[in-house]
């Protein structure tokens, strides 16, 4: 079949098995067109392992990005070439045993990307942040100058397209097999970027992934799924590879003029509209309230991370890079390395005693607390028991971005927390329509995910003592109708 006619038929095919006006969600399932990956870090002598996936029988480029955790600000990108049911793997690791040092990305994978990577990996760069790069980067920000400030932050991945089969893209990517497993190899040498572009049609649901942290030492690991975001777009993308100009999640496309998201709710399922792309991204992370689980057991030499990610916040608060910032939902302008949001908090033992009330029983029932600040785009929350001094870094991810809670009552060893994303008196709400009446998100936008590590002091020598988990965020997401007084559900 003639390339051009292919094209054509493989764009009528694919385009004929997505709606028309799909509106961007959040895929339970763990596949999607957009991935979000909360958290990477290389502190504590950690390695983050980065796994992405095309589970699709058409081959796929996807835009993978890496942003450091004060400002969201790009420190690595990559256009990754998946053939069908293709997965490439990398590790982020420190440059360097420095703690000053910044990390770096290490591959070893045979999957095409543009560029390639060099043998030894590929250091994360701080032009985009202290002023080396194009404009709008071409001034420094507030956040710290160093190549430190690359070691922790998260990632998100957008597909530009299928790869229509067939196609001179199609044929390079493919890996030639020899017969025998893991030695398939792709003539990943003959691409470039500008054939790439022309050999894509819109993307299919089909992008999954998953970060693993390991610290080899400690024998600890910390596994999660990235969050899959389902309908992203409806049209392919040309990419130019180029940081500036470039926004990928904000580049959500529902096809019908508008960007559209589908809310799920407190009380049900939301279709909102937005004017903006990155609106509906935000749209389908907004919570209200945070809930997880807490575990310091002394006993079990137990600590406790949550990782509390604001994937979108940059769009809302850099003002170098994006005009008409800061915008609600959130406050600030990130200045001062910070861009500073107030969050309320609750701690509750495993019985449903409130023990973050500073004064006990005596006083009622207290409200919620609002003096915990988050101000970065990545933070991390330590949790602390009543009678320690709050550490320097978090106690799991030993991290330089965090915030630290404690319980005011003695002997509290676990329980659980809530966190409380409408808290700030300057706040305002993230604001959309649904059904052409104008509609209200409660919160702030965020992924993330409670993480515990357990040291078994009594174990026997030579035998592992070590034991870590990870547990995904529980949300309560309120959407309302901002032109009835009362508010009423907008679902």
């Amino acid at each position: 079949m003639h390339r051009r006619m292919l094209m054509t038929t493989m764009s009528l095919a694919l385009a004929g098995g997505m709606s028309a006006g799909g509106a961007v969600t959040l895929n339970p399932n763990g596949l999607g067109q957009a991935l979000v990956y909360p958290y990477y870090t290389v502190n504590k002598g950690q390695d983050s392992l980065l796994v992405l996936t095309n589970a699709s029988d058409l081959g796929k480029a996807a835009r993978v990005r890496f942003h450091e955790g004060y400002n969201g600000r790009v420190v690595l990108d990559v256009l990754v070439l998946l053939s069908p049911h293709d997965r490439w793997t990398a590790a982020i690791t420190a440059a360097s045993g420095d703690e000053t040092a910044g990390a770096k990305l290490v591959t070893h994978d045979r999957s095409c990307t543009l560029p390639a990577f060099p043998a030894g990996g590929q250091a994360f760069s701080s032009a985009n942040y202290v002023g080396g790069g194009v404009a709008p980067y071409d001034q420094p920000d507030s956040g710290p100058q160093t190549i430190a400030r690359t070691r922790e932050g998260h990632i998100d991945v957008v597909a530009d397209g299928d790869i229509v089969p067939g196609s001179a893209t199609d044929e390079l990517v493919r890996h030639v097999q020899t017969g025998f497993a893991d030695q398939g190899s792709p003539a990943c040498a003959a691409l470039d970027l500008a054939h790439v572009g022309q050999d894509l049609v819109a993307p299919t649901n089909t992008l999954g992934g998953s970060v693993g942290i390991v610290n080899v030492a400690s024998g600890t690991y910390f596994s999660y799924e990235a969050q899959a975001l389902a309908d992203f777009t409806q049209v392919p993308f040309v990419d130019t590879g180029a940081t500036v100009g470039y926004d990928d999640l904000a580049r959500a496309n529902s096809g019908n003029g508008v960007a559209s998201a589908t809310v799920f709710t407190d009380r049900g399922v939301a279709s909102i509209d937005f004017a903006q792309g990155i609106d509906a991204v935000s749209a389908v992370f907004m919570a209200e309230t945070v809930h997880n689980d807490v575990l310091l057991d002394p006993a079990l030499g137990a600590a406790t991370d949550w990782v509390l990610t604001f994937p979108t916040r940059r769009y809302y608060v850099d003002g170098q890079r994006y005009a008409g910032t800061p915008r609600a939902p959130f406050t600030h302008l990130f200045a001062n390395g910070e861009a500073p949001v107030t969050i309320g908090w609750t701690l509750y033992d495993n019985e449903e005693l409130d023990v973050s009330d500073p004064c006990g029983p005596i006083c009622g029932v207290p409200p919620p607390q609002a003096d915990l600040t988050s101000p970065y785009e990545v933070n991390v929350i330590g949790f602390q028991p009543v009678d320690r001094a709050p550490p320097t870094t978090s106690d799991v991810f030993g991290s330089h971005l965090a915030k630290n809670l404690g319980a005011t009552y003695p002997d509290w060893t676990s329980g659980q927390a809530d966190l409380y994303l409408a808290a700030d008196a300057d706040q305002a709400p993230l604001m959309g329509t649904s059904a052409g009446t104008p509609v209200a998100l409660a919160g702030l936008p965020v992924a993330g995910f409670m993480a515990y590590d357990i040291i078994n002091a009594h174990a026997q020598p030579g035998l592992l003592a070590n034991y870590s988990g990870t547990f995904a965020h529980r949300k309560r997401v309120t959407c309302s109708s901002s032109v009835v007084d009362p508010p009423v559900p907008c679902s």
